[in-house]
């Protein structure tokens, strides 16, 4: 049986078409650049999921494996002075997710969700689907709708 996510779950309960991968977790190498070598996939199309938070709040940005989230961007885009990572030691208590398994799709909490504007140049891309080993297939229209997803230019 097919390992169910709380990602894979609300996606199957609204009814939004998606596929899974699985692949061989290498925990010396997380990146998604790494995981799309492992699925013979363009890394363009594999998209990592960042949290990044300002004073009061937290954002969740989602941009191609190889790019570099351009943090400035990020907070003129949002109307907030400063945004800066999340330490990886809160990711799980903020998102429910660990590092290398953090999904836009069925945090705790709904953040405001941002996905970089090169997403809309593929059928599908591939994002985490809650836990490492496992990814989303899954047309960027159905994920930005889905998910109440805004689209921008988030790289540098």
């Amino acid at each position: 049986m097919a390992v169910v996510t709380n990602a894979v779950r609300l996606l199957r309960a609204a009814g939004v078409p998606f596929e899974t991968r699985e692949y061989e977790v290498d925990e010396s190498d997380l990146s998604g650049v790494h995981i799309a070598q492992s699925l013979g996939i363009d890394k363009d199309t594999m998209f990592k999921t960042l949290v990044a938070h300002a004073e009061k709040n937290y954002y969740v940005f989602c941009i191609p494996s190889g790019e570099e989230l351009d943090l400035k961007k990020c907070a003129s885009l949002t109307g907030e002075k400063k945004i800066e990572m999340l330490p990886m030691k809160e990711l799980l208590s903020v998102t429910g997710y660990i590092r290398g398994g953090c999904s836009p799709v069925g945090m705790k909490k709904k953040f405001p969700t941002y996905i970089d504007e090169s997403a809309l140049l593929f059928d599908g891309i591939y994002v985490s689907a809650g836990m490492r080993g496992l990814q989303l297939k899954i047309a960027p229209a159905d994920l930005i709708s889905f998910a109440a997803i805004t689209v921008a230019d988030l790289t540098k």
